[in-house]
């Protein structure tokens, strides 16, 4: 289990999504500095039912609240796209991880896809290499793995929620 320490606040940041699934979990220690703890994509299979891929998603994500013991969830707010489909299973699984996070005493806070990029940009239309870099500059990190675009904008979502606390 990890160990929380004085006067730091442990963020999960999630990208949502039935197919990926960002996951997040961010230190903002006590001199304000972010740290990445955990960085993950979970992936469901594409053979199953959607509920049943929502289920699986939700239950590792339970695993890792447990673990890691984060007290504000950050995640995406959906905004309306051509594939309906897409859309409407995107909402059913946002909504049961709120729903999960809501359970175990998270609080709640949504940002835009424009709020992220603003916050760690500066600017609205930033790209996703943009906001990559930035993400890669805050937390100091020396590379850029390979980790998958989920996970960065899950990250980036941790971030924007971090520079929002006083």
């Amino acid at each position: 289990m990890f160990l929380v320490k004085n006067n730091s606040k442990i963020i999960l940041g999630i990208d949502p999504g039935y197919d990926r699934l960002g996951i997040c979990i961010l230190e903002k220690t006590s001199t304000g500095e972010n740290k990445l703890i955990y960085s993950h994509c979970l992936e469901s299979d594409r053979k199953q039912e959607l509920h049943e891929r929502i289920f699986y998603l939700c239950i590792e994500l339970k695993k890792i609240i447990l673990n890691y013991n984060p007290v504000e969830l950050s995640i995406e707010k959906l905004f309306f796209t051509t594939n309906q489909k897409t859309v409407m299973g995107v909402s059913e699984t946002r909504g049961a991880i709120i729903f999960l996070c809501k359970t175990l005493s998270l609080k709640i806070f949504e940002y835009t896809p424009l709020q992220v990029k603003i916050a760690l940009t500066g600017y609205g239309k930033a790209t996703k290499e943009q906001v990559n870099f930035m993400v890669k500059n805050i937390l100091q990190l020396v590379t850029l793995s390979k980790k998958r675009d989920d996970e960065y904008d899950a990250i980036a979502l941790a971030i924007t929620h971090s520079a929002s606390l006083k």
